[in-house]
């Protein structure tokens, strides 16, 4: 598989699991995207300041500073227009999964584990470019 060249998007990964980290990346790359990843919210907030990529895929419950805290931070700052998809493995009911979508920076929630169409498409979705041509 080529990696993606310096002119794809970037995509930000911020989870604490370093194989659910892995996968995603994997995925993400295959879609033909840039990676980067980051260990915990306080790791993400600096990355996404510093990189601003084009979308982050964050996953909710991480130690010392967790999805919420990253999403409060990215809210108050000029990075409040990147996209982010919720990612997480805790059973989350109806009513919190649409509190957690009504966050002006949430586009999308997807839990674990995460099929890898379902991501692919969300990706296309959100970072392809749309065709002026309708087929």
């Amino acid at each position: 598989m080529a990696e993606p060249g310096e002119n794809a998007k970037l995509v930000l990964i911020i989870d604490d699991d370093e194989g659910v980290r892995e996968l995603l990346g994997f995925l993400v790359k295959k879609e033909g995207f840039r990676v980067e990843s980051a260990v915990d919210g306080e790791d993400g907030v600096q990355k996404a300041e510093r990189l601003k990529p084009h979308l982050i895929l964050l996953d909710l419950m991480m130690p010392r500073y967790g999805g919420f805290e990253v999403l409060r931070q990215l809210q108050g700052s000029d990075l409040s227009r990147i996209p982010i998809v919720i990612i997480t493995g805790r059973y989350t009911d109806r009513s919190t999964a649409e509190m957690i979508r009504q966050e002006s920076n949430v586009v999308d929630f997807l839990e674990k584990p995460v099929k890898a169409a379902v991501l692919s498409a969300t990706l296309a979705r959100l970072l392809k470019p749309r065709s002026s041509e309708a087929a």
